[in-house]
C-alpha cells in the first residue's frame, strides 16, 4: 500500500500496456465526442489531416486513467483528486497503438494531519505499429493520499 509518505519528489513509475482498438475508438466517440474524424474511418482516411480515424482526446485521457488506476492508484491510499492541470494532447492515438504511462512526483504538500496532496505528472506514450513511440497525452494530477500515521 502506497501512502503519502511513500511519495518523494522526483520519483517516477512506469507501467501499463493498453492496446487501442478501432471498435473502442468508434464506440467512445459515438457516445461522447461524435466528430467525424473519430467516428467515420473512411472519411477520416480520405479527408482528415490524421490519415485515418483517431481516438478522441477525452478517450485518450480515459484510457490513461484506466492505466493509472490499474498500475498505481489501486495499490495506494489515494482519496481522489482535486483536479487536473496542464492537460495536453500531443499527438493522436490510432487503432493498434499500445499505450503506456509514466508518473513523476512533482511536489508533495501536507494538507491536514491525515491527508497530503501530491502533484503528479502523468505522461501517456503510444507505441505505433511501426515500433515508434510518441508522447500522446500529459497532465498534472492533484491527488490526495492518506498519511501513514493516520491510517
Amino acid at each position: 500500500m502506497r501512502f503519502f509518505e511513500d511519495l518523494a519528489v522526483g520519483d517516477t513509475y512506469e507501467f501499463g500496456d493498453y492496446e487501442v482498438t478501432e471498435a473502442e475508438i468508434l464506440e467512445f466517440a459515438e457516445q461522447y465526442d461524435p466528430q467525424w474524424f473519430h467516428t467515420d474511418p473512411e472519411r477520416a482516411e480520405s479527408e482528415s489531416m490524421y490519415g485515418g480515424v483517431i481516438a478522441s482526446g477525452w478517450h485518450t485521457t480515459a484510457m490513461t486513467m484506466r492505466l493509472l488506476v490499474d498500475g498505481f492508484l489501486s495499490d495506494s491510499a489515494a482519496l481522489g483528486a482535486k483536479g487536473v492541470d496542464e492537460l495536453r494532447w500531443w499527438n493522436p492515438v490510432y487503432p493498434g497503438d499500445t499505450l503506456t504511462i509514466e508518473n513523476e512526483v512533482l511536489e508533495t504538500t501536507v494538507e491536514t494531519d491525515d491527508r497530503g496532496l501530491a502533484e503528479i505528472r502523468t505522461t501517456t506514450y503510444a507505441e505505433r505499429n511501426s515500433g515508434t513511440i510518441e508522447k500522446v497525452c500529459s497532465f498534472v494530477g492533484l491527488v490526495m493520499f492518506v498519511r501513514r500515521d493516520s491510517a
